[in-house]
């Protein structure tokens, strides 16, 4: 018997081109999208301090920060707006003239014809206590009240021209309720993103700074345990069969084992979102010299994609689309 192994993996890894040609999964620009916030009130781009080198903007800041994406040739942008006023219904959010849908239609306008132009479709940032939906008379918040504002908000992110709505309250019925709102008003093109298996996270404390969070409390009686696999992929099919064309697994890193369940259980596209706190402890780690920022960033992006992500919402989406085609 040979003292020498008879399979030497190693041979395909022997040059640079020699891997790329037998690499598995592959890292695109066209499958990045860039999570962006338009704030009301500004007249500049505002730095996020907890997320360097992201920036509340105004509406000409977006404009062009969503120019520079489409340039990039990402595949879309997530808008999510900061009113100057909320209330306890978030009446801002389905406002025609109200800071999100003034700002997608003005980026519909700009690169509809570029990108794929998506809204959030929550109730979060517009509320005085920054739940994703209305409370009723002991706190907690109402289901089915909420579903009643989702539907004027899908009517009004709609007819600003947003081409794909990013359900991200974890609302019970919400795609089917959505669905059956956007075709009655003629909106049979507007695709859903469903926000399927989103958990109560650790990992979204910076975003809570992008959007000037109000809130009081948690959101773990909607939003899902951490602890629950098998929930995420139940959740998941539950969307698919209301409707949703796209579903969503939120935070990405932390959850990769859901993400790789739920792509062998539907038979529609999956997202995945890396969220603010995954880009801050990169960011952070780099800043400090502990790791290769480019390297890292490339990496996290590249395991998403490889545990079954068919697109990935990333702060990163410019930077790393211009890294991939040689810029």
């Amino acid at each position: 018997m040979s003292r020498y192994p008879e399979t030497r993996l190693r041979r395909l890894r022997q040059s640079a081109p020699l891997r790329a040609l037998v690499r598995e999964t592959s890292l695109e620009p066209r499958q990045l999208v860039l999570p962006m916030f338009v704030r009301e009130g500004l007249t500049e781009a505002a730095p996020i301090g907890s997320m360097p080198g992201v920036a509340q903007h105004s509406l000409d800041s977006l404009r062009r920060a969503a120019t520079d994406a489409a340039d990039a040739g990402v595949g879309g942008v997530m808008l999510f707006g900061v009113p100057e006023v909320r209330d306890a219904v978030g009446s801002g959010a389905d406002d025609p003239d109200g800071i999100l849908n003034v700002a997608t239609a003005a980026i519909a306008t700009e690169v509809g014809d570029a990108l794929v132009v998506q809204t959030d479709l929550c109730l979060d940032e517009f509320t005085d206590h920054g739940h994703c939906g209305v409370l009723d008379a002991r706190g907690a918040v109402d289901n089915d009240a909420t579903l009643d504002r989702y539907r004027s908000m899908a009517l009004a992110q709609a007819a600003a021209g947003s081409q794909l709505l990013g359900l991200s309250g974890m609302m019970d019925g919400q795609v089917a309720a959505l669905r059956d709102a956007l075709d009655a008003a003629g909106f049979q093109d507007t695709l859903l993103l469903a926000y399927s298996a989103k958990y109560a996270s650790a990992f979204y404390g910076p975003f809570r700074e992008a959007v000037d969070s109000q809130l009081r409390g948690d959101r773990r009686t909607y939003q899902m345990d951490a602890g629950n696999r098998r929930e995420g992929v139940r959740e998941a099919l539950f969307d698919v069969n209301e409707g949703a064309d796209i579903v969503m697994v939120k935070p990405a890193m932390a959850f990769l084992d859901v993400l790789r369940e739920v792509r062998d259980a539907v038979d529609v596209p999956v997202w995945a979102y890396q969220v603010s706190g995954e880009y801050a402890m990169i960011e952070a780690a780099a800043a400090n010299g502990w790791i290769d920022r480019r390297a890292a960033v490339l990496e996290s992006l590249l395991s998403i994609r490889r545990a079954g992500a068919d697109a990935v919402l990333t702060y990163w989406a410019v930077e790393a689309a211009r890294w991939l085609a040689g810029r």
